[in-house]
């Protein structure tokens, strides 16, 4: 007679895992142990690898960034743009400066005449316009004739003061422009208390 082989409940029996491969022997009271990976899913979740979505080769070239030869057209872009707007710009600051001088000329103007009114003359060149702020040690002095102490002009220079009288007016009042010298051209140019047309 021959002999069947018998059947035990409970014997571990093998499992094949989603690729082929052997997984662990499960017995009627062991839970299989899940296979490590990324999703907690376990291996037969696993996501297959692949090649994803190719990138467009514009956005690789970007994200590297500049090349030696963009870098040159950028900068001989910018070094034009300095080149053509620099002198403008220049100007204008100039011109501001013309214009300020010749507001505070006219502010001291006025302040020098407020001091003739009470005195009765104009500070003399040796007492300078440092008379509108502190009494040279005259009579009816009833300054300070401006409010605040005599500025300079707007290339950092003391203005010029000649009294009395001045060469061209009552009082002679100027500037004497960026380059501090008499004369000149530009920004350079005297900015004075007379009307400079008159003399040509």
């Amino acid at each position: 007679m021959t002999r069947r082989p018998s059947l035990r409940v409970g014997a571990a029996e093998p499992l094949l895992d989603h690729d082929g491969s052997q997984a662990h022997r499960v017995g009627p009271r062991a839970l299989r142990r899940p296979c490590a990976d990324d999703t907690g899913l376990g291996g037969a979740h696993r996501p297959r690898r692949g090649r994803g979505p190719r990138i467009p080769s514009y956005i690789l070239r970007a994200q590297a960034g500049f090349t030696l030869i963009e870098l040159l057209v950028v900068i001989i872009v910018l070094g034009l743009l300095v080149g053509l707007v620099g002198p403008r710009l220049f100007g204008r600051v100039g011109q501001s400066k013309q214009a300020a001088a010749r507001a505070q000329i006219e502010l001291i103007g006025a302040g020098l005449d407020q001091y003739r009114l009470d005195i009765g003359a104009y500070p003399t060149t040796a007492q300078g316009l440092d008379a509108l702020q502190r009494n040279p040690g005259v009579a009816n002095w009833n300054g300070p004739y401006l409010k605040k102490a005599v500025p300079k002009d707007p290339w950092a220079n003391p203005y010029k003061y000649r009294c009395c009288p001045g060469q061209h007016g009552d009082y002679d009042l100027w500037s004497e422009g960026s380059d501090g010298q008499p004369g000149g051209e530009g920004e350079s140019a005297d900015i004075t208390s007379w009307d400079q047309s008159a003399q040509q």
